[in-house]
């Protein structure tokens, strides 16, 4: 499928094709089916997975499980430092890579590196931190002469690690280097759609001195072989970040296992009467269209206090107008194309519906293929399905409210909670937000996207367990904590 005009081609291969296999106890294994990884700007084959079987599973948990790690903090450490200097060099060859099976612009994709090479380096530094503690016990009048020592250890069993599309290589390492750095076996499943830069970070990771042991991927069609990641006997612990009914499934699935569920959001920029509406709608359209709009924590709604909602959304449609879209590859570009030509054709028709519902276009919803235009809708109502329901991608859907009453109500007023982002000055007006938002974070004039890879991350609803993400806390959920006592 020609990912700009529709039609059906026979494949081309891109001058970097991947030939891919699986990768099994330090071994490349070759299936007898594979999988096309297509371009969804050009349609060209970039290159192609292998589809593994339920036999192929089994044997990685069986390499996973037989593996029992003893690295060092320091060679640990010393690993994911080596990854990250490794990645720094080849930004160029990574980020290609990403641009060419995800769609994403160069300027998204290089970026994506340096987060990716970020993640590597905090997982580096708290590997070399020990977070135990120790305790006094004669605090009270029945108190013994002794100590607690609390510390932390990996996992009895294996680690499942399922990845999305939308940062091919960044959602990997949030799962991948927290294993590493607490000395924890993983078996990674990414996207189906995006599966080349998850074996390119695995690579990497060996080159660096991991054992082989330690991380086993595989691809393959989730419909084959999800069951078995999830059940399989040797798993101790799955975490997994995609979309809200996939999560809910495997809740429903693991049974008695540790989950760590990172699903969708909804996430609002809310914009108060004393803002700076330049700041504002500069924060708007970055927050819409960055990424191509697909990110769980991109701006979903904006919400509008309706005394500058007519000049607020003057300057949203100019500055949508000015950003540049098209091929992925051209530098020049600031976004590319979404992850396919099928979510292109729902955000339209969601768009469209929103119209026929009395919302009014002020720009974009222009589609070829893959490649979907920003688009701005005013008059938005809360019920209508391009609010309602996450639309994962450059939409800009705009809803005006009166007061902090009711702008914290339409915000409360979906099944998500994971992030937002606030534009004012009053503070008592942003301390209401952050206490009363059903949200994982609140940001203080920055968009719900914005953190560092180390801090805490994740939300509530819909929109995860409550569990976090970030080097730190998911280094903390990838153990077992246990207390030791002595007389002292």
């Amino acid at each position: 499928m020609n990912a700009r005009d529709g039609t059906t081609n026979a494949r081309k291969d891109s001058a970097g094709f991947r030939a891919e296999a699986l990768r099994i106890d330090g071994e490349r294994i070759r299936t007898e089916r594979h999988l096309d990884v297509v371009n969804p700007y050009t349609g060209e084959r970039v290159g192609t997975v292998g589809l593994a079987t339920i036999e192929h599973v089994r044997r990685a948990y069986e390499v996973a499980q037989a593996c029992v790690p003893t690295l060092s903090r320091y060679e640990r450490a010393a690993i994911l430092n080596r990854a990250a200097a490794l990645l720094r060099e080849r930004t160029e060859e990574a980020s290609n890579l990403i641009t060419a099976e995800s769609g994403l612009s160069k300027r998204d994709s290089v970026y994506e590196i340096g987060r990716v090479a970020d993640v590597l380096g905090f997982g580096a530094t708290e590997a070399l931190r020990d977070d135990g503690q120790v305790f006094s016990c004669d605090l009270t009048p029945h108190g013994k002469r002794r100590k607690v020592i609390t510390m932390r250890e990996p996992l009895l069993g294996v680690i499942t690690a399922i990845t999305p599309f939308n940062h091919p290589m960044n959602q990997v390492a949030h799962k991948v280097v927290p294993s590493v750095a607490t000395n924890n076996r993983m078996v990674l499943k990414p996207s189906e759609k995006v599966p080349l830069s998850a074996l390119y970070f695995a690579d990497l990771l060996y080159e660096a001195g991991l054992p082989s042991g330690m991380l086993q991927v595989l691809t393959g069609d989730p419909r084959e072989i999800a069951d078995e990641l999830l059940t399989n006997p040797s798993v101790d612990l799955i975490t997994f970040t995609g979309g809200v009914s996939i999560g809910k499934y495997i809740a429903h699935k693991a049974g008695y296992r540790r989950i760590v569920l990172e699903l969708g959001g909804n996430d609002p920029l809310i914009v108060m009467d004393d803002a700076d509406l330049d700041k504002a709608s500069d924060l708007a359209v970055q927050g819409s269209y960055k990424n191509s709009g697909q990110r769980c924590t991109a701006v979903k709604r904006m919400l509008v206090h309706e005394k500058v909602a007519h000049e607020f959304t003057e300057r949203v449609v100019a500055k949508t107008r000015a950003w540049r879209y098209g091929d992925p590859m051209d530098a020049t570009n600031e976004m590319g194309t979404v992850i396919d030509a099928a979510a292109a054709k729902l955000f339209e028709a969601r768009v469209e519906e929103a119209v026929a519902q009395g919302a009014r276009l002020l720009a974009g919803n222009k589609r070829e293929g893959a490649m979907y235009s920003p688009t701005v809708l005013d008059r938005v109502r809360p019920e209508m399905t391009v609010v309602r329901e996450e639309t994962f991608g450059p939409v800009s859907p705009i809803i005006t409210f009166k007061n902090i009453d009711e702008a914290i109500a339409i915000s409360n007023g979906t099944a998500f909670g994971l992030s937002s982002g606030i534009c004012t000055n009053r503070m008592d007006d942003a301390t209401r937000f952050a206490k009363e938002l059903n949200v994982g974070t609140v940001n203080l004039w920055q968009v719900p996207g914005y953190r560092i890879e180390l801090t805490p991350f994740g939300g509530i609803k819909d929109s995860g367990l409550g569990y976090k993400e970030g080097v730190q806390e998911a280094m903390k959920s990838f153990c077992n904590g246990k207390t030791f006592t002595m007389p002292w």
